[in-house]
């Protein structure tokens, strides 16, 4: 080939390749967050978005010091969020490098009855090491989810699961939509293996396969409108509380909720199998954002510990420490002090403290489904922790009859120049 006919083709290609990155730079809605997570990248052959999708097993940290050995898509749990517009068409590669056969389902997706992905009734299970393509257009748009639906017992239990979002041909003006998968583990202490075959007693209990503190704040901006879009394929229900807010449900995995049929809320429940959309507009300050069932904002939960509130352990804490060098008595007084022993007293291998993450006034006391909405007038990034809120003078709840306690500084801060703490 010529070097005339070689620069003509060097030419074309950068030319398709430059309209291809401005198509997918030009889609018409406001990218998903996943905090924690990441979006599937897609190509476009012939006018079909493909998507390629790896079942596998991995190691998740759920939060510094605890790593996992779970299942998932594309090294991570859940799966990496599929983003696309309703009307596309789309083209899915899956390839199975789990020990066992699987299938994916699109879940809440109106598609052909064979490409639903349900092992053995409307296809075979993929075997370990074959990769399976589903192909449909999106007729619908709305919060979807997928997962396996093959083992779904263990499959799922142990993380195989992930976003679908069908964009609207015309979106709505959003200024930031975030996404967070609910779910529920049994990793009993000192272990890196959950149990599937747990139906109840869960001990584990995470923002898309996070737990506090090594949950990802969600950024917005005082004014934006902000969209969360919440799905769950556990075991549990779980109510969903935003602080500082009052927001409206406008749309659940069956599609958008008339505005006439809309009414504001503070908390969501999210049961198995679906999924809510909130929207809301954000107010400046750090909000908690959490499961509001008592256990779930909590790590490592051990439910055979005795009720000892209000009994004395004078003289005993001794007698136990000769035996298990280090005791430390707790309960009496409530659980706060888990906090301060947490601290100083290392806890058995691969398992966090029940309470964990420090606030700017001490300790939050918080673990498992919990994390932060930081909303702030000025901010540099949405991709950057822009530290803790510096509440106005005045503003702050402290000891009556003394003046207000300010919000200690973040040293080298700038409250507003969206920068690391």
């Amino acid at each position: 080939m010529s070097k005339p006919v070689n620069a003509i083709v060097v030419a074309v290609a950068v030319v398709v390749a430059g309209l291809l990155a401005a198509r997918m730079q030009a889609e018409p809605y406001t990218p998903v967050v996943t905090p924690n997570g990441a979006t599937l990248p897609w190509k476009l052959v012939d006018g079909i978005k493909e998507f390629r999708l790896v079942a596998e097993e991995i190691d998740w940290e759920f939060a510094p010091g605890m790593k996992v050995k779970t299942w998932g898509f594309n090294g991570r749990t859940p799966g990496p969020t599929i983003e696309a517009v309703e009307g596309d068409r789309v083209r899915i590669y899956v390839t199975n490098r789990l020990p066992e056969r699987t299938a994916v389902h699109w879940h809440g997706v109106l598609l052909p009855s064979g490409m639903d992905g349900v092992q053995g009734l409307s296809q075979r299970g993929i075997p370990p090491g074959e990769t399976y393509v589903y192909e449909f257009t999106l007729r619908q748009h709305g919060t979807q989810m997928y997962h396996s639906h093959g083992d779904e017992m263990v499959q799922i239990g142990l993380g195989t699961m992930g976003f679908f979002i069908i964009h609207p041909k015309e979106a709505p003006a959003i200024g930031r939509d975030f996404a967070i998968f609910l779910n529920e583990w049994a990793i009993p202490p000192g272990t890196s293996r959950p149990d599937p075959n747990v139906m109840t007693d869960f001990d584990i209990f995470t923002f898309n396969s996070r737990v506090f503190p090594g949950t990802a704040p969600l950024v917005a901006r005082a004014g934006d409108r902000v969209r969360i879009r919440i799905g769950n394929v556990g075991q549990d229900s779980h109510p969903i509380h935003l602080h500082g807010h009052s927001f409206k449900v406008v749309a659940t995995d069956g599609g958008d909720i008339p505005l006439s049929a809309q009414w504001p809320e503070t908390t969501v429940l999210v049961a198995p199998g679906q999924t809510r959309d909130i929207e809301f507009v954000a107010t400046e300050g750090d909000w908690a954002l959490h499961c509001h069932r008592r256990h779930h904002p909590m790590n490592a939960m051990g439910h055979d510990v005795p009720n000892v509130l209000g009994v004395s352990q004078q003289g005993l804490e001794d007698e136990i420490r000769a035996l298990l060098p280090g005791y430390m008595a707790m309960g009496e007084r409530g659980m706060d002090e888990h906090l301060e022993h947490a601290m100083h007293m290392q806890g058995p291998l691969n398992t966090l403290p029940m309470m964990g993450g420090e606030g700017p006034f001490g300790g939050i006391g918080m673990g498992g489904m919990f994390t932060v909405l930081k909303v702030r007038e000025k901010l540099a990034s949405y991709d950057v922790d822009p530290g803790w809120y510096q509440n106005p003078p005045g503003t702050v709840a402290g000891p009556a009859g003394r003046q207000p306690e300010p919000t200690p500084p973040v040293p080298g801060l700038d409250p507003h120049a969206g920068h690391h703490p």
